[in-house]
Order: C-alpha cells, then structure tokens, then sequence
C-alpha cells in the first residue's frame, strides 16, 4: 500500500470514530488537518447520517478522496434547524476560506446613496460601511459606479447640496453646481428650507419607486406655471422632467415592474464558472456585478449558486424575490434560512417564462461575455507567467508574485508597500502596506525602509511556518543592484532560502522601456521593448508603485488633518468639534481672548484659560 493510501485510511478511520458518537441532528461539521487548517464545512440535516457518507471512500469522487486523506480531525455544532445549519455553514465557510469549499472572492461592502439627517439642508452623498450615521439610506448598490450616476442625475433634477458640512458653513457665495444647474445653493440661502425640504422629499420618494407619481406631479406643476406665464420657473420644472426621464432610462425602469429582486445567473466552461447579478430596488436597477468562485470545478451548477446565496446574504441583505437561472432543490431551505435574518417573505424562483424569464436571460448573456473575458485574461495571464517561469529559471509555474516599493517626500509619512499577483491577476486582498517606523530606519534611506520591510514580512512569514499558500515564488524589488543586496542581506540573516528575488530598475533616463534586471550574482539585463514579459512585469512594477503611492498619501492627508487642539490637555473629540464649529479653524481658536472662547458650548471658564495659555505660551 503506497503513501496515499495510507492517508486516506487514517482519514477514513478518524471519520468513522466521529461518526460512531454523533447525534441524529442537524448541523455543522469541519474537516481539519494536521496543522489545524479548516479543509471543508458541510451542514447536515441528519449529522450521523452525513458524516456516515465519508466511510464509503469507494463511491467518493478524487477530490473527496484527497480531502478525506488530509483529515486528522473533525468539529461538530448542533443547530435547531437546517436553515440554521446552512447559515451556520456560510458564515464559517467565509470566516476559515476551507480549500475545499466554494469560495466567493472580493466580497466587500456595497455603496449605498444617503441623505444626511442631522442637518436643516440634508446633503446627498455616497455611502459605503456600517449604517451608523443619521439619515435615510438607500442601496445597497451592487456597482459602485451606478451609485455616482445616479447622485449626478438627482442631482440634475433635484438640486440637492453634496458638499460636506464644514464646506457648507463656510461658503460665501454659490460654488460651480450651483451656476451648473445642479445645487439650490441653501448655504447661502438662494433657497428657503422648506423648499429645498420638498425637494428632498420628492427626490427620496423618486428612490423609493414613486417615480411616475413624482413625474406626473411636476408636469402639472410645468403646465401651471406656464398658463401663468412664469416661463422661467416653468423652463426649470422642465429641465428637472427631462432630468428625472433620463435616471428612469439610466435604470431601466420601463423594462419590468419587478419591485425590490436580485436576478442570479450562471455560466460555465468546464471547471470555470461565472456568477452574474444584477440587483433592483424600488424598480431601480441598481447595477451588476460578476463573480468566479474559487473551488467552484466539481459542484454542478445547483450547488454553486446555492453556496452562493448563502454566502453573499450573509453580509448583504436579501429582497423579498430572488430570481436563479438554475432551478434549486434546495430553494426552500434557502427561503427558510434567509428569512432567519428578515422580517418578511423571501421567495427563490427560477421562472421559465414571462418578463421575469427576460431578466434571467439578460443576465445569462452578460454572466457568458464576463466569463469570456476572464478566461481570455487568465489565458493571457497563464502566457506571462510562463515567460516569467522561463526568465528567471524557476521550477513551476510562479502561483504567488510578491512585489516591494517605497513611498515618502524627504523622509516624511514613509511608507512600505506589498502587491500580490498569481495566475487569477492582483490577489488586491493580500495587500499589505508598511508604516515605517523603527528608530534605525533613517528617514529617506530607501535601503533601510526596504531593509525594514523585507525584514517584519519575513519574519511574520516565518512565525506562519505552517501557510505554504503565502510563500512567494518570486520576489520583485522596485530599484537596482543597492536594493537587491539589501534583499540578499535580509533574507541571509533570517535564513531564507529557495525564494528567487529580482530588483527591477529604469534605465539611465528612467524612460519605461530600458528596464534593467538585477539578479544576485548574475549581470544585469535588459528585455526587448515589445516583450510581453516585460509589459507583464511592468504592470507589477506600476501597481506596486500605484499603491505605494495612494498609501503614503493617505499618511499624509491624515497627518495633515490633525489639529493643533489635539495636543491641549482636555480637550477630547467633542470639545474640539464644538470649537471648530464655533471659530472654524484652529488659528481662529488661537486668535481668541478667553471670553470668546468661554462662549463656545461646552467650554468652562478653567477649561478656557488651558486652552488660552496653550496658544499663549503661558
């Protein structure tokens, strides 16, 4: 009997040990390995019954079979329901990212379009996070840019203001938008409150699928104003029609009365799927989005989009319509699972005709064309890394490309930046960004930044001796031959061995084209202009500088933004606030006698002279 049949044996034996004391119930199980690694969460009805099916190795497919081999462990966890098992699973599959698990990927938050309530001239703004603030919310949308378009098209016909509250304060005069046609200019009071309050009505009754009301309202108004002769007025009410008739043509809303529903297809070619949904609310199409699970090969089409349902509604929430382009077994259990987070019905439907069956076509097409496009990328991606493998004589193809830039202004708000790539492209959420911050590290000393930062990656790597997966096949360094002996010195103090590292430098002239290749103990070289290696490693070198770039930047703006009033003992977030509301600027506060700045809410007399004598020297 070989190794492997070993393995699955001892997986099988561990398996039937579990499954001799385990309850009749439904639940959550967890296949781990050796080290501790989550391998695979399931959810049962029956959890004996379930876990029973492993035993059989036989009747199991290869992936199973290799994954029962790698077992060394299982955990259990009893729930009240199926439906309770099935959120149970989705919530831990997205929590330990089991390698044998369906895996959605940049799963981020969704923007939403809010008005702000705690001001007398709400402001209309993009959304995106926790709902802390007060105000009204409407979304989530599915694409970030129809968020921006459809501010810009309310904007058109509602004239709401989009500037922030200390902007707002401090205008003495209409800013552009106004003159644009596209903000009534309440700050400084071209418009009376309860006006702009009507606006902010009708624009939050057009979002909430009264639009045809809304419209039909203001023709009336147009056709009154101009019996009346009040041209002008009525020009503008016709202006706002014709804005209000483009956001409807923007979102479709002519095309189906379907309400609040998200429309999920799927295509396939082979062992590569695509996801495609398109999300409406109020009517409003709310943008679309494409996603190509990892693991997805060896599930039929079913079982992807139902570990995708259950995946995506756990941080998102579900309309009362759910419409799939694959009838689902299991679409009760989803209902029933769903409506554990919700206060309404949720229904699961795969139509097969009608209007609805049009939207489930619309999106097949698009979830065909996405998939197009990404296998015609990967495809090109596999041709680079190739020409990356043969360059730099690795042994495999490279699946992980760590590449190192630095970013400061004279040695200020330094910062260190990491880009992961593999054979799917930018892996953006391995990201990692270095603030620059050890005593040794002389400020503008590119050699000892990078020293720093090759220094706590590796050292980190190393203490996760046990993670193969984030073990780079190949290190990039943004510079030249100084860098790369840095490389060499950092990696020979930890003990690093078998990771090939290359600095990558412009020519002479630092024109893009002339890179030169600097690899330890070997000459360095340059690549053809039109190679489409270099082009490839080109665009690591820029992302990587991008994002160094936009991270020192943001060090940058938020020391910018801290304030003189932080350094004054007692003086905390609210009492700052109610000083800058007051005076608006620090200097203004420092400019102050202790009267004036006893006046401010909030502010005693004793607090007052601290605040006096900081500024005074005293």
């Amino acid at each position: 009997m070989d190794k492997s049949s070993d393995s699955l044996a001892e997986g099988r034996a561990v398996i039937k040990r579990y499954s001799n004391d385990l309850p009749g119930l439904p639940g959550v199980y967890r296949m781990i390995d050796a080290t501790g690694t989550v391998l695979y969460v399931g959810k049962a009805k029956h959890l004996k019954n379930r876990v029973s099916t492993y035993i059989n190795v036989a009747a199991l497919n290869t992936r199973l079979q290799r994954m029962i081999a790698q077992t060394a462990s299982m955990e259990f966890v009893t729930t009240r329901s199926e439906a309770e098992a099935l959120l149970l699973e989705a919530n831990l599959v997205k929590k330990f990212s089991p390698r044998y698990n369906i895996l959605l990927k940049d799963d981020k938050s969704f923007p939403f379009i809010f008005f702000s309530g705690d001001h007398e001239f709400p402001r209309i703004s993009k959304h995106r996070g926790a709902k802390t603030k007060k105000g009204k919310y409407f979304g989530p949308f599915v694409a970030a840019g129809a968020v921006n378009e459809t501010i810009t098209l309310l904007q058109k016909a509602f004239h709401l203001r989009s500037c922030s509250d200390s902007v707002f304060k401090n205008r003495t005069r209409p800013c552009m938008l106004y003159q644009i046609k596209r903000c009534s200019a309440p700050c400084v009071g071209k418009i009376k409150r309860d006006d702009y309050d009507a606006l902010v009505s009708q624009a939050q009754a057009f979002l909430s699928g009264k639009s045809r009301q809304i419209q039909e309202e203001l023709i009336a108004e147009m056709q009154d104003l101009s019996l009346k002769m009040h041209y002008e007025k009525a020009r503008v009410i016709r202006d706002r029609i014709r804005a209000l008739t483009q956001v409807q043509q923007q979102h479709g809303l002519s095309a189906v009365n379907i309400g609040d529903a998200d429309i999920i297809a799927l295509a396939r070619d082979r062992d590569t799927c695509c996801i495609q949904l398109f999300s409406y609310r109020s009517g409003f199409n709310y943008g679309n989005r494409s996603w190509f699970p990892a693991h997805a090969g060896s599930y039929n089409d079913a079982e992807i989009i139902r570990n995708f349902i259950g995946q995506y509604y756990q941080s998102h929430p579900a309309p009362p319509l759910i419409l799939t382009s694959h009838l689902l077994e299991e679409a009760a259990l989803l209902e029933e699972a769903l409506k554990l987070n919700s206060d309404y019905k949720i229904e699961i439907v795969h139509p097969v005709r009608g209007d609805k069956r049009d939207l489930i076509e619309e999106a097949s097409r698009n979830a065909r064309e996405a998939l197009a496009r990404h296998l015609l990328m990967h495809a090109t991606q596999s041709v680079a890394l190739e020409g990356v493998q043969k360059l730099f004589g690795l042994d495999d193809l490279p699946q992980r490309i760590e590449v190192y830039d630095n970013s400061h202004i004279s040695g200020t708000n330094a910062v260190g930046a990491m880009i992961v790539a593999g054979p799917e492209g930018f892996i953006k959420n391995e990201y990692r960004k270095f603030n620059i911050k050890r005593e040794e590290t002389v400020p503008g000393d590119d050699y000892a930044m990078l020293r720093e930062v090759l220094t706590r990656r590796f050292k980190r790597l190393q203490e996760a001796a046990d993670d193969d997966s984030k073990t780079p096949d190949l290190v990039l360094i943004d510079g030249g031959a100084g860098q790369v002996t840095t490389a060499t010195k950092v990696f020979e103090d930890l003990g690093v061995q078998g990771i090939c590292y290359v600095g990558i430098a412009k020519g002479p002239d630092r024109n893009a084209g002339r890179e030169q290749f600097f690899i330890p103990g070997k000459e360095p070289f340059q690549l053809p202009e039109n190679d489409p290696v270099l082009h490839y490693l080109q665009r690591l070198r820029d992302e990587a500088h991008r994002f160094a770039i936009g991270a020192h930047r943001d060090k940058r703006s938020k020391t910018m933004q801290q304030s003189e009033l932080d350094s004054i003992p007692f003086i905390g977030p609210g009492r700052k606030k109610a000083l800058l509301l007051h005076f608006g600027s620090a200097r203004a506060v420092a400019a102050a006698s202790i009267d004036d700045i006893q006046k401010v809410e909030g502010i005693s007399k004793s607090t007052a002279k601290v605040i006096y004598d900081h500024f005074h020297g005293e």
